[in-house]
């Protein structure tokens, strides 16, 4: 196991084409839900110049205007320009209904734990959560500064028009780490896409984007920045225009920056444009959750943890924990520990979460918030899967 190396974690802002689909999927999907728990609904976008395409399989007595509601995230998205617009883009749509067989009004939260066991997992996956102490949120600092940027930089375009920055963002953060403990930071690189090459120059731009947006987050990364770390904007040249006009998307395209960054391992499985029955969605918030409470208990530095679903079995057929070798306790028996306590089940992972009743508790804006800066790590979002209250009884 390497100890000392240079790790890069990459973000995007809301307008990056990939993340616009996953943005505009979950917001299909918290429309349903906040009409209706029990819809059962995968949404999946593409973009290109001018053009959003939409396919939706869904089994619900809910009724949603799917094309208004992706033309409202186009225009929260901060598209103006006429090259791509909310109000003169094409959508095209395709939609199928489920079957009615696919459609049940169960709500695991007043099932039997029988019940639940009656409730398998409706795919094969392997699903990843990770904690460590590299920050606040327990996630690894290159991914926590990333996104910190990447916010940032949106925030700058919203507050400072003079900068002439276009919705479409993207950015690299380099961490030195010494024994596997972050050391320094090594290297930021940020691409802000720009409305006109000339308005404003590079240096000015530059500039701007270092003091406004850099500066702040390696600041409140309580590491050493300024003894030769590389800070680059736009180190290509001028980025203009950029979004769905300059380069396509699609949803499920950064899953590494919807989780841990390639620090540690992730399912091959979106995240985003799913309803909480698929256990590759609420599997991986699952994962985390286990993660998060090992390392808030005292029992590692870093855990990851694995769970292994398959096809009409409810229970995990594997569920393995590495600690990397900063477990106070045996890898085994820390997963001991999490099989006895919490429940994997899909059923259970709704019932303990209550994820299909959020969209509507939260005003019908709860998954699309997750579409950008990340689904795990988010402070300020109440998020169940973030919550060490289950760290105590780990101990």
């Amino acid at each position: 196991m390497r100890t000392d190396f240079v790790f890069t974690s990459e973000s995007v802002t809301g307008g990056h084409p990939d993340k616009l689909c996953d943005w505009i999927s979950d917001a299909v999907v918290d429309r349903f839900l906040e009409q209706d728990p029990f819809t059962r609904v995968i949404t999946e976008a593409a973009v290109a110049t001018g053009v959003v395409f939409i396919a939706a399989r869904f089994a619900s007595p809910a009724t949603v205007d799917i094309p208004e509601v992706a033309r409202q995230v186009i225009d929260h998205a901060g598209y103006r320009d006429p090259d791509f617009n909310p109000r003169d883009c094409t959508v095209l749509t395709r939609f199928r209904e489920l079957p009615p067989e696919e459609y049940s009004r169960v709500d695991e939260g007043d099932l039997s734990d029988a019940d639940l066991d009656r409730l398998p997992a409706g795919n094969q996956v392997n699903v990843f959560g990770f904690a460590c102490r590299q920050t606040d949120v327990l996630l690894p600092l290159p991914i926590g500064m990333a996104h910190g940027i990447a916010a940032r930089l949106t925030e700058a375009r919203e507050t400072t028009p003079e900068l002439g920055l276009y919705p479409d963002g993207k950015v690299q953060v380099g961490v030195e780490y010494r024994d596997r403990r972050p050391f320094r930071i090594h290297s930021v690189s940020l691409i802000a896409a720009q409305r006109r090459a000339e308005q404003p120059s590079p240096a000015r731009l530059r500039e701007a984007l270092i003091e406004e947006v850099i500066r702040p987050a390696l600041e409140a990364s309580g590491l050493p920045a300024d003894g030769g770390a590389n800070l680059y904007v736009n180190p290509a040249g001028p980025f203009i225009g950029g979004g769905p006009a300059a380069h396509s998307g699609m949803t499920g395209r950064k899953n590494a920056i919807d989780t841990y960054g390639e620090y540690s391992r992730h399912s091959g499985a979106a995240l985003s444009g799913k309803d909480p029955s698929r256990v590759d969605r609420i599997g991986a918030y699952a994962a985390r959750h286990a993660a998060k409470n090992v390392v808030a208990a005292g029992l590692a530095e870093e855990c990851e943890v694995q769970l292994s679903y398959t096809v009409g079995l409810s229970r995990p057929v594997s569920l393995q924990v590495e600690t990397f070798g900063t477990g106070k306790r045996a890898d085994a028996e820390i997963a001991r520990r999490l099989e006895g306590l919490l429940d994997f089940r899909p059923g259970g992972i709704l019932r303990r979460f209550g994820l299909r009743h959020l969209p509507r508790e939260r005003d019908g804006r709860f998954f699309q918030k997750l579409a950008v800066h990340g689904h795990m790590g988010r402070a300020g979002l109440d998020l169940p899967w973030e919550e060490t209250g289950t760290a105590g009884a780990l101990e």
